[in-house]
């Protein structure tokens, strides 16, 4: 039987819409297969995020058609999609193009979440890292009035960003006529990101992890959590798993989060956060873990300054 995640409702969405709590992440090399997907639904993952650059818009809305066609959802309605506009098509008039490729790719009439993956523009001819003269600071305005445009067609429920410090923040909240309903940045018991949190509950924005394990076996992420002595002891005295530990941190500080296994039952382990909690002392020991994050905007894309700035503003 699928496990019922609980949900947190958004600000400035469509219809009261609600974020399931715990959802699954689909970055990977190679990108996920359909099947892994129907497994996911079949545990209980309601909340699948994706994203132009992974490549996996295309699996997940086969996988979403057989899921339908299985009868294992109802209706589309069931299922929170998110999606991102990659640095490329950053530009004001690339952003509907986009998410309508994002859309065709999926099989899907529109989105529950569109976000912007980086505070970031790139030229079509960029390489990684990118070249001075093809990365360029988003030009934040004319994007997120695209971005509003996309929600004002229907083409999404909400709009949100990725990867953005409180000073982007501020920056966007200054022009927006419709405030970004979520910002997804790392974020684990690792890299708690306070400042940043506390920023986004005072102005309204739901935050959502993403690397809540560390993203291991990335070309950036390590095992660094999964192995972090205060958490597997924590675990070992609850009978839980190290990854259920740093989740159910991530839950009680208010933040949903998409976790990333395409094991079976890890999948299922990582929705089992909901009937137990942390002590005050538990909780403690894990506020004052040494704090390192783990992937840094000037390595991904360029030792720029204004990208060593970002990564400072963080």
């Amino acid at each position: 039987m699928a496990i019922v995640v609980p949900k947190v409702t958004l600000n400035n969405c469509d219809d009261d819409l609600s974020i399931p709590i715990v959802g699954m992440g689909t970055s990977s090399s190679p990108p996920v297969d359909p099947e892994t997907i129907i497994e996911a639904i079949k545990v209980g993952y309601r909340h699948f995020d994706t994203a132009s650059l992974y490549m996996t818009e295309q699996p997940l809305g086969e996988a979403i058609a057989e899921a339908l066609r299985l009868g294992l959802i109802k209706s589309r309605d069931e299922l929170y999609i998110t999606s991102k506009l990659w640095c490329t098509s950053a530009d004001k008039d690339l952003v509907m193009p986009a998410i309508k490729k994002s859309l065709r790719n999926l099989q899907l009439e529109y989105l529950d979440m569109y976000l912007i993956h980086w505070p970031i523009k790139l030229s079509e001819e960029a390489q990684f890292p990118a070249q001075k003269e093809h990365i360029f600071p988003l030009d934040i305005k004319s994007v997120w009035e695209a971005m509003e445009e996309c929600k004002n067609l229907g083409l999404t429920k909400g709009i949100g960003v990725s990867n953005f410090t409180c000073k982007n923040l501020e920056e966007l909240l200054s022009i927006a006529r419709i405030p970004p309903a979520v910002n997804q940045v790392e974020l684990n018991p690792l890299w708690r990101q306070k400042k940043l949190r506390e920023f986004c509950k005072e102005k309204g924005i739901h935050v959502t992890a993403y690397s809540p394990l560390g993203s291991f076996k990335t070309s950036w992420g390590d095992n660094r959590i999964l192995e972090c002595d205060v958490l597997q002891e924590i675990a070992k005295a609850k009978g839980k798993t190290a990854a259920q530990i740093s989740l159910r941190w991530l839950y009680e500080q208010g933040v949903s989060m998409v976790a990333k296994s395409f094991n079976k039952e890890r999948m299922k382990q990582n929705l089992e956060i909901f009937d137990w909690s942390l002590t005050q002392e538990e909780s403690n020991k894990i506020s004052q873990l040494p704090q390192r994050k783990g992937l840094k905007v000037a390595s991904a894309f360029g030792p720029h300054d204004w990208l060593l700035d970002l990564d400072a503003e963080n």
